[in-house]
């Protein structure tokens, strides 16, 4: 007789040892600093994975895209799977596919199968990463509890970038590059197998899949990314090159047309009505496409031409998480007293100094004189404009609705990263053509019989010669990056008009726009 309240208070899908919040939480977290970090962590390998599986230059560009771009286009989808199907179960599906592809892409021996596997790993991120949020506000009561919650899941969310590059670089240099991947594996297992111990199942709503949405914006943005790398290789006159340009103007055209007839559409397009979230994505796309190509090129350049270790890599990057976390600070103490504009303006200028100067490196650059500089000044402004751009693209949206507007806010930030990379990208791919024609002259006048036996080989000139190379195609890389900021810059001062009145409601509930 004693156990039957305990059977009638065993709802279906809880969790089997409930009364746990703070394991519950971490392994909220850990989902999540999984999926985040991952986005960098592979960064600092990227030299190493180049010369394993013979990737070029402009083709290694899709090792983050092709990650990032799924995990940005399928974001939206994720969390509607999340509602629908029951959130616990649509978590544990993303974690075991995410772990699953971590596997395959550290056995992966040709280029084709890394790059499979990152966009499973986008996939199954793009699954877990929206749910694991939602699951919060399941798992824990509303008042301070929750609160503190959001504040772990966002610290985490912050930091994972910077926990990525260490690590990156310490798997990289101490065992293998394949290692990056592989570490994912028993993290995954352990979350998915704690994960109905700890975490309760939600109440599951009713409703549609647009699955039309997501495929063809997914889909179009793939092809307008391959256009971009494509026209890095092949130029603008490729048939291959003009094919996928249409091919991604269709697409999204037929993704704005299923989005404006779907009754539960995955991207609302009530929300680009206002002129401020409208501007806000704006800026975040702009901001986020000159970020992504800024770690990709000086991660190779560090490695590359200064000849750091992976280890010494992920340390150089360390400064600029740290001004980038006191931008954040500033901006989100500041921001009651002097409103959202003033940190958009002054955020979006200072990265656009600092791509700017970058554009300034060469072969000579030194890291102290030439890369930690313009990188401080460049993250300490995009540290203003983080927490800034989640409030306002919150504002003035109602509450059902605030998880859309934010999470709108993440795919904006994902596909514009790889959006920026593939343009960053096509400059990269002229400026270093144009510039390997003007020192081959040099080099085979001046190389020694080894250095042109492996150039007939390899077909990249030995340093000193390929240093330069590498360094005038990432100069030049870096002024569209520039144009970008500048960008981001003109839309904060020419569109948003958000006051601070606008944002007090949201003092007490910023905590589901971070992540």
């Amino acid at each position: 007789m004693t156990t039957s309240p305990l059977l009638k208070d065993q709802k279906p899908g809880a969790a089997r040892r409930e009364g746990r919040p703070g394991i519950a939480l971490t392994v909220i977290a850990a989902c999540q600093l999984m999926v985040v970090l991952d986005a960098t962590i592979v960064n600092i390998a990227l030299p190493h994975i180049q010369d394993a599986l013979k990737f070029s230059t402009t083709d290694l560009t899709w090792v983050v895209s092709s990650y990032t771009l799924t995990f940005g286009g399928l974001l939206l989808l994720g969390g509607r799977a999340g509602d629908l199907l029951g959130r616990r179960r649509v978590f544990m599906t993303g974690i075991l596919l995410f772990t699953f592809a971590s596997l395959l892409g550290g056995l992966a021996q040709e280029p084709w199968q890394l790059l499979a596997a990152r966009v499973l790993q986008g996939v199954g991120g793009a699954i877990a990463s929206p749910t694991s949020l939602a699951l919060i506000t399941t798992t824990f009561p509303e008042g301070p509890e929750r609160n503190r919650a959001f504040g772990v899941f966002a610290a985490v969310s912050a930091g994972g970038g910077a926990i990525g590059l260490l690590a990156g670089g310490m798997l990289t240099e101490w065992l293998d590059w394949r290692w990056v991947l592989f570490v994912n594996v028993p993290i995954g297992m352990l979350i998915a197998m704690l994960t109905p111990l700890y975490i309760g199942e939600s109440e599951r709503h009713t409703g549609r899949f647009d699955i039309a949405g997501a495929v063809t914006s997914t889909a179009g943005m793939a092809a307008l990314v391959y256009g971009f790398i494509r026209a890095a290789d092949e130029g603008w006159r490729d048939s291959l090159t003009i094919g996928s340009f249409a091919a991604a103007v269709v697409l999204l055209l037929a993704f704005g047309i299923i989005e404006s007839r779907a009754k539960e559409p995955i991207t609302p397009l009530r929300m680009f009505t206002d002129r401020n979230r409208s501007g806000t994505y704006v800026i975040m796309l702009s901001l986020a496409a000159a970020m992504f190509g800024m770690f990709f090129y000086i991660v190779l350049f560090v490695q590359n031409v200064l000849g750091y270790s992976p280890i010494e890599a992920g340390l150089a990057f360390l400064p600029v998480t740290v001004v980038i976390a006191l931008g954040a600070g500033l901006s989100q103490r500041f921001l009651p007293v002097l409103g959202p504009k003033p940190f958009m303006l002054l955020g979006s200028a200072l990265a656009a100094v600092g791509l700017a100067w970058q554009a300034l490196i060469s072969s000579d650059s030194s890291y102290v004189g030439g890369i930690l500089g313009p990188m401080l000044v460049f993250g300490f402004g995009m540290g203003l404009n983080f927490v800034t751009l989640t409030l306002t693209a919150v504002s003035g949206v109602a509450q059902h609705e605030a998880g859309a507007a934010s999470g709108l806010l993440n795919t904006t930030q994902q596909v514009g990263g790889s959006l920026g990379l593939s343009i960053l990208t096509t400059v990269f791919g002229t400026a270093t053509r144009d510039e390997a024609e003007k020192q081959l002259p040099q080099f085979m006048a001046e190389g020694s019989a080894e250095q042109k036996a492996e150039f007939a080989t390899t077909h990249q000139l030995p340093a000193p010669w390929g240093h330069q190379v590498l360094a005038e195609g990432i100069s030049a890389a870096f002024i569209p990056a520039a144009a970008m900021a500048v960008l981001a810059l003109a839309t904060a001062w020419l569109v948003i008009r958000v006051r601070k009145s606008d944002l007090e409601a949201l003092s007490g509930s910023a905590g589901p726009g971070l992540g």
